[in-house]
């Protein structure tokens, strides 16, 4: 018996603390064909919630994600593709709406500057490490006949 109460207790303990998948999607927003509502469900998880910082809109419960994801099944049981809907919402909210912009066009600037901006930084840093080591260092050069004079003079006074 006592087992049996201490498995029970680890089975809840492992329930409510284990992570469980989030989603806001609620029940009227439900698509009543399956099919229709697990391309609904795919394509939501690849939309960004306008509202929230990186928080997709099929875990948002916000009420402009509600908006998108009841968009979405609209363009989806109107009979558009995978492409066209998400087209359709990325032409109306632009492409910050996507979770991965695509790498095109201007984008390519944004995708390229983070290693080139490394590479730049990896040439600079071995031009410095070089041109430090190419100079020579004050105490190996010595003091020129004029420097030793006047330190002469200094030290006497």
């Amino acid at each position: 018996m006592r087992i049996l109460i201490l498995a029970l207790a680890a089975l809840l303990a492992v329930s409510v603390l284990a992570p469980a998948p989030v989603s806001a999607v609620e029940p009227d927003e439900v698509l009543a064909d399956p099919m229709l509502e697990a391309r609904a469900r795919d394509l939501s998880k690849d939309l960004r919630c306008l509202v929230c910082r990186n928080e997709s809109i099929d875990e948002s419960n916000a009420e402009l994600a509600r908006d998108l994801r009841l968009l979405l099944r609209e363009r989806l049981a109107a009979g558009d593709s995978d492409r066209d809907a998400m087209a359709f919402i990325v032409d109306r909210y632009g492409e910050y709406v996507l979770l991965r912009p695509t790498a095109s066009g201007a984008n390519w600037l944004l995708w390229a500057a983070g290693p080139l901006m490394l590479l730049a930084a990896l040439v600079i840093a071995v031009f410095y490490v070089r041109g430090r080591a190419r100079a020579p260092k004050a105490a190996e050069q010595g003091l020129s006949a004029e420097e030793q004079e006047r330190l002469r003079k200094i030290l006497e006074d």
